[in-house]
């Protein structure tokens, strides 16, 4: 192994960062241990200056880390051809490529000389960008970054064009008999020359003229070529090999999105924009710009488009529409809980971006100084047009830099598309030392003084006028009072006073909180902003806990979103300037600590009390789906962190509609576990698409499938089969796949069965996870055939065989209860026909009932209260578990001869067709429906309260009367196999 002081010291890194540098060191050490002499020259020969920056560069960077330690030689060939100082020129960067390619006899090749070359040029740009050689700044990184996409992008689609030309031929020359090539234009940061280290290339492909090609072994139309051309430069920058990938390539900006033709001719495209062409789609082609192929066609492509670009004119009806996209811009951010994102969170990137572009849109067509594709170029021609003052660019210009610098500091981790602040200490180190920071914490309170600015010059761009109104009550009497009680103006006496004429039975107890708040490091490390937001809401909220019954229950429970969101303050400014949102908050928090926990835990959830007429009344299953297909779409479709976040928010707001709608009392108990069975009925048809397309990019799909349509199958049993959902239920599911055999169709084929297996425990997978939004539900998947000895997944056949011939009285009872919950249609019609069949049976009785009271007195022997002072409304004899025994054994026992009660999975539809089919009379059936009801009323209430399901022993004695008295009829051994007429068959 070479030597310590070989390769670099450790003396001029953090203390903090030593182990994570060492680690390094010693990974370089043993890689240069294996190499020859000649190689170890070049590390052993390099100056101090060179051996800090190498330490800089593979302390912070893991991907730069990597390459070294697999080609150690690239240190020196980058330093011989001065990259480690200095941008190659763009003919330098070109001729290094071709020779590259010259080598590439077949695809496979040029995808590895692709990805090598982009390996090598990162590795020299990110040490350039954490090192800032003289004169050199962010500009210059996302300059190279942009640079190197070009070239890339030029001499594959020119390697492309030749290989292919033997068979697919050369496209017909245009009318001027101008040669044809594709048309790649750059979208977004490309398109501004302003690229992330690891960044998406946003592409839209087009063409001149339509015609076919010639020279070739097959004559192609136009179209149909450049689309395969497309298809081909595609794979070969974004595909995941062996050397990774080159550029990840998004295409969903084109005309129509991923539902569009992949290229267009120029006629096409005109025609779209100018007919069809969208608001958002304006402001995606401001940084339009052609990078690579037929640049001069897409020159002249993009004049024809500028019209509809930049309006001549200055209409009421934009700036309405950038209004109304500021709006869903402040929404998607709370709702996707994205504050830690220095992008799209506020006071981000995306904010900076949309105070510049928002001027470009609606005075570039006037003021052409603005057609400019780069963004800051744009900043800093607004001063001049008197539509910014020089101060605010002043300051825009550098805190937009600085995110620029953190973003591509979080990017050079791993070379990971990332936005968000890591929340490892080590990663956090890694940042700050990237940055020139001495710790995170310098970090952070850089990024809150940009941020507060940015939001500022953000929100003044399109504010609407009455958002600067003062509230006319903000010096009333009482706020000024409650002002001073929270910043310790008031003698404890008077504020106990206070307090106690306030409504709370604990005043000094509630003194003593807000003083702890006050004083706590938390508020008192605020900054300025921060907490002038804080001293203006805090009034407001006390007085609105005055206004609410339960003060001294509703300010404990409060408190800790308070202390949530101190350092998220648009959540105290959304709360300060919505006084019924803090009404609503008050509310729902005094009558339910599971609430309370949840917006503390969820802030976004805040954003659910600004549409009291949405809180308060959950959506339909329609609505639901549709809006979780409208959020789903938004995302990126290979973003499955960003799609599972924007399930878990989903999730948890529409949950808290239902809560808050059962605590107004405005729905039915039915509704209420109706509603929370509807999400997860929706979010799991999402999670089992997500989990189809997951598996089928890998492998494809199995033989004779669609490969659009998961022939698969989620079966709810127990409450989610039953129509029962409570607000903490797990979700009981069984997966099953129809029978086929053979492989997938995929570039990585897998049998069948190991593929339907795989899509269920990516599916477990999704809906199990944990992240800062929580998880979407716990899963139970015991109740498949042979429990968790059985395989995880099975295909309906087999399922159906077990259940006629392996199954077990108790798995029958189970059976009664499941449904199908999401999946392919024709295949839920078989297991509904096979459900009716089991369950249709005829059964001895004298066995049946003996097994299933068997059953019932282990589950009492386990899960009973076993107190006479308490009842516990599940478990306990005369409780809701023998109302479910109750019915399910009336299932099994009548199903033969009365199929009406094979149709439903829910108790209380089982009754109603018990009372239709004349198994069960009219006084019976009303007594367990009334008593089944009010259980599971008592349960869903603990939920919310927080508390156990269990009563004083005297609550529900009649209840718990007629329904042990019913069990004893039914159960009792001496009944005959006719049973009482008057009650359930015995």
């Amino acid at each position: 192994m070479a030597q310590d002081n070989e390769i670099f010291p450790l003396s001029g890194l953090p203390e903090a960062l030593q182990d994570v540098a060492g680690q390094a060191r010693e990974r370089l050490a043993d890689t240069l241990a294996q190499e020859d002499a000649d190689s170890r020259a070049v590390w052993q020969a390099l100056t101090p200056e060179r051996q800090t920056a190498l330490a800089r560069v593979v302390t912070v960077s893991n991907f730069a880390q990597d390459v070294l330690v697999r080609t150690p030689a690239l240190l020196g060939e980058l330093q011989a051809a001065g990259e480690l100082d200095a941008t190659p020129a763009r003919p330098v960067l070109e001729r290094r490529l071709a020779d590259a390619l010259a080598q590439a006899d077949d695809e496979e090749t040029l995808y590895a000389a692709v990805r090598r070359f982009r390996q090598a040029k990162m590795l020299g740009i990110i040490w350039r960008d954490l090192n800032r050689p003289a004169g050199h700044d962010v500009w210059h990184t996302t300059a190279a970054v942009t640079l190197l996409a070009e070239v890339t992008l030029e001499a594959t689609l020119a390697w492309l064009e030749a290989f292919y030309t033997p068979r697919w031929g050369r496209p017909a020359p245009c009318e001027d008999g101008s040669a044809q090539r594709l048309v790649v234009l750059g979208m977004g940061k490309l398109g501004a020359g302003e690229l992330n280290l690891s960044s998406d290339i946003d592409l839209i492909f087009a063409y001149a003229e339509d015609g076919e090609t010639h020279g070739g072994r097959k004559s192609l139309a136009h179209q149909e070529y450049f689309t395969k051309i497309g298809q081909k430069l595609i794979a070969a920058l974004d595909s995941v090999t062996a050397d990774g990938f080159a550029f990840r390539v998004d295409m969903r900006l084109r005309p129509l999105g991923d539902g569009g033709p992949l290229v267009g001719s120029f006629a096409a495209l005109l025609a779209y924009y100018q007919d069809q062409g969208r608001e958002w789609e304006r402001y995606a082609m401001l940084k339009a710009r052609p990078v690579a192929g037929d640049v001069v066609g897409g020159a002249g492509l993009l004049r024809g488009l500028r019209p509809f670009v930049y309006r001549k004119y200055l209409d009421f009806g934009a700036i309405e529409s950038l209004r109304g996209l500021k709006t869903m811009i402040h929404r998607e951010v709370k709702r996707r809980s994205m504050e830690s994102n220095v992008k799209l969170g506020p006071g981000g990137i995306r904010e900076v971006e949309f105070v510049v572009q928002a001027f470009q849109l609606i005075r570039g067509g006037r003021d052409t100084e603005l057609q400019q594709t780069s963004l800051r170029a744009a900043l800093t021609r607004l001063p001049a047009l008197g539509l910014l003052p020089q101060d605010a660019v002043d300051e825009l210009l550098p805190d937009y830099a600085f995110l620029r610098d953190l973003e591509h500091a979080l990017q050079a981790l791993d070379d990971r598309q990332t936005q968000r602040l890591p929340d490892d200490p080590d990663a956090r180190e890694r940042v700050a030392l990237a940055l020139g920071f001495a710790d995170w914490a310098g970090v952070i309170a850089r990024l809150g003084e940009g941020r507060e600015r940015i939001q500022g010059y953000f929100d003044d761009v399109i504010a609407e006028p009455e958002e600067d109104v003062e509230d006319a009550d903000s010096d009333t009497p009482d706020l000024e009072q409650w002002r001073q009680l929270w910043r310790g103006e008031l003698t404890p006496e008077a504020a106990v006073r206070r307090l106690g004429e306030a409504g709370f039975d604990d005043p000094d107890g509630a003194r003593k909180r807000l003083e702890r708040l006050y004083h706590s490091r938390a508020v008192q490390g605020m900054q300025r902003i921060g907490f002038e937001r804080l001293d203006a809401l805090m009034p407001l909220l006390l007085d609105a806990l005055a206004q609410n019954p339960t003060p001294d229950t509703a300010l404990p429970r409060v408190q800790p979103l308070i202390e949530a969101v101190l350092r998220r303050t648009a959540y105290l400014a959304l709360l300060r300037e919505n006084p019924h949102a803090l009404e609503h908050l008050m509310r729902l928090c005094a009558a339910s600590p599971w609430i309370a926990d949840q917006l503390a835990r969820y802030p976004i959830l805040l954003d659910e009390l600004l549409t009291p007429e949405s809180l308060y009344t959950p959506a339909s299953k329609e609505r639901l789906a549709d809006e979780l297909r409208q959020t789903l779409n938004r995302l990126p479709e290979d973003d499955e962190e960003a799609q599972l976040e924007a399930l878990r928010v989903f999730k948890h707001a529409q949950t808290l509609h239902v809560a808050a709608s059962d605590i107004a009392g405005t729905r039915h108990l039915m509704n209420v576990s109706d509603y929370l069975t509807y999400i997860a009925e929706v979010i799991l048809d999402a999670v089992l698409a997500m989990a189809w397309k997951h598996l089928t990019r890998k492998h494809g799909v199995p033989p004779g499938m669609h490969r659009d349509l998961a022939e698969f199958l989620v079966v709810g049993y127990g409450k989610l089969g039953g129509i029962e959902l409570g607000y903490g239920s797990d979700l009981d599911l069984v997966f099953l796949h129809r029978a086929t055999r053979g492989a997938t169709d995929g570039r990585r084929p897998v049998d069948a069965s190991v593929f339907f297996t795989r899509l269920g425990q990516r599916m477990i997978h999704l809906l199990t996870a944990i992240t800062p939004a929580g998880s979407l539900y716990e899963v139970d998947m015991r109740l498949r055939p042979s429990g968790n000895a059985g395989l995880l997944v099975t295909s309906l056949a087999a399922y159906a065989d077990y259940q006629r011939q392996n199954a077990w009285t108790w798995e029958h009872q189970a059976l009664v209860r499941a449904r199908v919950v999401a999946g392919d249609a024709t295949l839920a019609e078989r297991f509904n026909a096979v459900r009716r069949e089991v369950l249709g049976q005829a059964r001895p009785r004298p066995t049946l009932r003996d097994d299933v009271v068997h059953m019932r007195q282990r589950m009492r022997a386990h899960l009973s209260s076993r107190t006479r002072e308490t009842f516990d409304v599940k478990q306990d004899a005369g409780g809701m578990v023998d109302i479910e025994f109750l019915c399910q054994y009336a299932v099994l026992a009548r199903g033969a001869e009365a199929p009406a009660l094979l149709t439903y999975s829910d108790n209380v539809r089982i009754l109603d067709t018990l009372l239709d089919t004349g198994y069960l009379p009219a006084d019976e059936a009303r007594e367990l429906r009334d008593a089944y009801l009010a259980y599971r009323s008592t349960a869903h209430r603990a939920a919310l309260t927080g508390d156990r399901a269990r009563v004083a022993a005297g609550t529900f004695e009649a209840h718990r009367r007629a329904v042990t008295e019913l069990w004893a009829r039914v159960f009792e051994p001496a009944a005959t196999d006719e049973g009482a007429s008057s009650s359930l068959p015995g």
